[in-house]
C-alpha cells in the first residue's frame, strides 16, 4: 500500500519527475539507448545492494556453466539494460500510429486478436523482461484493445502518479494488487486484456511454490486460479531489444491449462507451467530480465525434499511446453 505522503511537497515533487520524463521524451530514442549503454555502469552505485542481489541470482541459474568474469559482464550488461531503459520509457508520451514501427515490431499477433475473438477476455502473461512498459502502451495503441494491469502501487506517491498516468495513458486500467480478484474477473466479462507480471516474489500465503530457473520460488497462484474457474484464454506476451534497438513483442500461443479435477494440483502445476513459459523468454534474453528483485525470497515452510521438483534442461522445458500450447 502507498504511503500517505505530503500534500504540500508530493505535487511539487510529481510535476518535478512529470517535467523531467517529458524532457527525456525529446531526446531520441536510439540516442537515449545510447546514453544508457555508455553510463548504465554508472547507475551501480544508486542501485546499491541491488547490484549483489543481482550478481548473487546469476550465480545461482548460470554459475555451473559461466565464469566468475562471465557472471560480472552479464551483470553489467542487464544494468546497461535498466539504464536504457530509463530513456526509453518516456517515449511512451511520444507514442502513436503514425510512429509506431519506430519503437516496436509485432511477432504472432493473430494469437492474441484469436483469443480476443472469443470474447472471455484474454489472460496476458508476462513479466518483467525487455521493455514491459513500453510494451503494455504499444499493444494497447495498435490494437485498440481495452486493457488491464494489475499492479502494486508505488510506496513514493509522485513516483506512483507518473506511472499510473503514463500506463494508462492509451486507456488501460489500473487494477490495484490488494483487491484485484473481483475486477478482473468483471474485466473478463468485458472482454479485456489483463496483465499478470508473474515473475515476482510473494508471500507463502498468496503463492504456491514452483520450480523456476533451477529454484523453489513461490508464485502467485492467481492467474491460474481464475484461468480455470472462467475459461479465458491464456496468451503469452513478451518483449525484447533487437540489434536494431527497436522491441520485438511476441505472441505466443495460446496456454492449454492443466485439469485433472484435483484443484490443488491444478493450481499447482498451472502456476508451474506459466513459471516455465517465463522461463524460456528469460532464458533467450538473461541480460534484458530484472535479476535485481529477491525473486526467491519466500522460503517453504517445510523444506521440500531433493528432487521434489526435477531440474529440467532449457529443452526439456520447450519440449513440456509444446505439448501444452494451443495448436500443436
Amino acid at each position: 500500500m502507498a504511503s500517505k505522503g505530503n500534500k504540500y511537497l508530493d505535487p511539487i515533487a510529481y510535476g518535478a519527475l512529470y517535467g523531467l520524463v517529458g524532457l527525456i521524451s525529446l531526446i531520441p530514442f536510439h540516442t537515449g539507448q545510447w546514453f544508457g549503454r555508455t553510463f548504465g555502469r554508472g547507475f551501480a552505485g544508486i542501485l546499491g545492494g541491488r547490484i549483489k542481489v543481482s550478481l548473487d541470482n546469476l550465480r545461482h541459474v548460470y554459475g555451473d556453466e559461466r565464469s566468475e568474469l562471465e557472471l560480472k559482464e552479464l551483470n553489467a550488461r542487464v544494468l546497461m539494460h535498466f539504464a536504457q531503459m530509463i530513456f526509453e520509457a518516456p517515449h511512451i508520451l511520444r507514442l502513436k500510429h503514425s510512429n509506431l514501427k519506430k519503437y516496436v515490431v509485432f511477432e504472432n499477433s493473430e494469437n492474441f486478436l484469436s483469443a480476443i475473438k472469443k470474447g472471455k477476455g484474454t489472460f496476458i502473461l508476462t513479466g518483467h523482461l525487455g521493455n514491459w512498459e513500453l510494451m503494455s502502451a504499444a499493444v494497447t495503441l495498435r490494437f485498440a484493445a481495452k486493457g488491464a494491469v494489475i499492479a502494486r502501487p508505488i510506496d513514493f506517491l509522485p513516483a506512483d502518479r507518473l506511472m499510473r498516468k503514463l500506463r494508462a495513458r492509451f486507456g488501460n486500467e489500473i487494477i490495484p494488487k490488494q483487491r484485484a480478484m473481483r475486477r478482473v474477473l468483471q474485466a473478463a466479462k468485458e472482454n479485456m486484456a489483463i496483465g499478470f507480471l508473474m515473475d515476482q516474489n510473494v508471500d507463502w500465503y498468496e503463492g504456491v511454490f514452483v520450480r523456476f530457473l533451477g529454484r523453489t520460488a513461490c508464485t502467485n497462484k492467481g492467474m491460474a486460479l481464475l484461468a480455470l474457474r472462467t475459461g479465458t484464454p491464456v496468451i503469452p506476451m513478451f518483449s525484447a531489444r533487437q540489434e536494431d534497438g527497436r522491441y520485438c513483442i511476441t505472441f505466443g500461443r495460446e496456454v492449454a491449462l492443466v485439469r485433472t479435477g484435483d484443484k490443488t494440483r491444478d493450481l499447482e502445476e498451472n502456476t508451474q507451467l506459466f513459471s516455465e513459459i517465463i522461463e524460456t523468454y528469460v532464458r533467450k534474453h538473461p541480460d534484458q530480465w530484472f535479476w535485481f528483485h529477491r525473486r526467491w525470497k519466500t522460503k517453504p515452510y517445510c523444506p521440500l525434499p531433493e528432487g521434489y521438483y526435477p531440474n529440467r534442461t532449457n529443452a526439456e522445458i520447450e519440449n513440456k511446453l509444446n505439448s501444452r500450447l494451443m495448436g500443436r
